[in-house]
């Protein structure tokens, strides 16, 4: 199964996921700064945090421009110091057109001395097996 990572961060805690996950799937982490070209993908894995109770703008700006056509699928994982969803991008990327996996990861976000240390070691690699199991799943189209 064709997979990509594209993480967007403030903290540098997607980043931190988003590279483990890359690493165990042996594939790239594309970082949102960069603007980057999505190769066409079985599956999409969208890292990100929930900043003030929303996803960051520029991250459903661009996912706005993906193309169900070469995007066959997207999970996302969450980090947020409220255990929210991502909602907002949840529903951005479904007006898109793109399939996107029910289940959400979700783990513990940190900033400034709130819930400091998270994510940690576990959180992460709850996020790497949970990435696993969806890249052992067929891809519906």
């Amino acid at each position: 199964m064709k997979t990509q990572v594209l993480y967007a961060t403030m903290t540098g805690h997607s980043k931190k996921i988003a590279h483990a996950i890359a690493k165990d799937l042996d594939t790239k982490a594309h970082d949102l700064k960069d603007d980057p070209i999505i190769p066409n993908c079985d599956l999409l894995l969208i890292v990100s945090g929930i900043y003030s109770g929303e996803a960051k703008p520029e991250l459903l700006n661009y996912v706005k421009n993906l193309s169900p056509t070469l995007i066959k699928k997207v999970a996302l994982i969450t980090s947020s110091t409220r255990n929210s969803a991502q909602g907002s991008l949840r529903q951005t990327l479904v007006d898109t057109g793109i399939n996107v996996e029910p289940e959400e990861y979700l783990c513990q976000g940190g900033f400034l001395f709130k819930a400091m240390g998270h994510p940690n070691k576990d959180e992460i690699e709850g996020a790497v097996t949970f990435a696993q199991k969806l890249v052992k799943e067929p891809v519906l189209s």
